[in-house]
């Protein structure tokens, strides 16, 4: 016989009340929740998805090209800015609304990819010269790893040089030309059969100025109604713009410039006027130091002076494939190696926004591995 409790229940019987369904608004919000989460570490661990907007890799990739970066070949970063709205970059989706806070900083760590960087490679990273983002929240740019840690780069004429020796130069490379025709304009059929787009076509005094690669201003120089298409002439000891490291005491401009040495890490370099002047700008910003300072061609790092300096971390040189009209390493210096993002690996999805509803897709890019 049970003993029943005050409640009028029998000892040794147990009470199992139904379990209680979720609401339809509980389970989406569990959906949401875990789709976030899932994505957040797809996003962090393997791959992010990224657009080109600009023509500065044309040939080798387009604007309205959607690609994927992989994180995994180099090795994914650990969060620098932890505190920051998921699956967004430096602002709220739509608004000009600030997504992180960076009151708090962590230690950045790489974890092992199952490949090194290596020369040609099409990388994602953050841009260096943006000062006021921490590392993982700068601004992303994509281009091309032409100079390694331990080269020494020089471009001649157009051309890059890596320790003396002519560089690979990129299948999509293209150049700014200046096209003089003989009589008129030249009609927009001409620039599709030469693969440049009529809206990337500016009209000057001299008659039109395009990027194309070099075959194809060889091909538009056939044309019966062409005078000349002559390379944009940029000359050797003519300084072009705000040029990487020093435009008051290098002379350099697209074309024509170094030789200049990329910083590896665990090299040493003696530290000098010269020395200062192609690196000084590196060491302050990029190296991790708290107090660097820069005074009479000498270098002073946490109060004291250095004579000889060793390189804290590896850094690359950045090109654009269309290399008279990208902004790149040779006018905002190197990429240290705590800002590569990862590998472009491959296009998804390319939209062409002049084209049609029926043509706005390229077809023949839908899943083309990135070289």
């Amino acid at each position: 016989m049970s003993i029943l409790t005050k409640k009028g229940k029998a000892e040794g019987q147990t009470s199992s009340k139904p379990k209680k369904k979720k609401s339809q608004t509980r389970e989406w919000a569990d959906a949401i929740l875990f789709a976030v989460i899932a994505a957040t570490i797809i996003r962090w661990l393997f791959l992010e998805a990224f657009t080109i907007p600009t023509p500065s890799m044309e040939n080798s990739l387009l604007v309205g090209d959607f690609l994927f970066v992989s994180k995994i070949h180099y090795g994914p970063r650990t969060p620098k800015t932890p505190l920051q709205v998921p699956l967004t970059h430096q602002t709220v989706w739509f608004t000009d609304i600030p997504s992180y806070v960076d009151w708090l900083q962590l230690p950045q760590y790489r974890l092992p990819g199952f490949s090194e960087i290596t020369r040609n490679d099409v990388i994602v990273f953050n841009y260096p010269k943006e000062m006021e983002h921490p590392v993982d929240l700068k601004t992303n740019y994509i281009k091309r790893a032409i100079g390694m840690p331990g080269d020494v780069l020089e471009i001649k004429d157009g051309q890059v040089y890596i320790d003396g020796k002519a560089a690979e130069n990129p299948e999509g490379m293209q150049f700014m030309y200046i096209i003089v025709p003989k009589s008129g304009r030249l009609p927009d059929q001409v620039w599709d059969r030469v693969e440049v787009n009529p809206e990337d076509v500016m009209t000057v005094q001299a008659g039109y100025l395009a990027a194309m690669k070099p075959e194809n201003a060889e091909a538009l120089r056939n044309y019966s109604n062409v005078s000349s298409v002559e390379r944009y002439p940029f000359k050797e000891g003519e300084l072009a713009g705000d040029i990487f490291p020093n435009p008051s005491r290098y002379a350099w401009n697209p074309d024509w410039y170094g030789p200049l040495a990329i910083p590896a890490m665990g090299e040493t370099m003696e530290v000098n006027d010269e020395m200062l002047a192609q690196f000084g700008s590196t060491i302050a910003n990029y190296e991790g130091h708290d107090d660097v300072r820069i005074s009479e061609n000498k270098l002073y790092i946490n109060g004291e002076e250095i004579t000889e300096y060793k390189w804290r971390q590896n850094y690359y040189f950045m090109m654009g494939d269309n290399r008279h009209n990208s902004e790149d390493s040779r006018f905002w210096g190197f990429v240290p190696e705590d800002h590569i993002v990862g590998k472009a690996a491959f296009i998804w999805l390319s939209l062409d926004k002049n084209e049609s509803f029926f043509n706005k897709v390229r077809w023949s890019r839908i899943f083309n591995k990135i070289e």
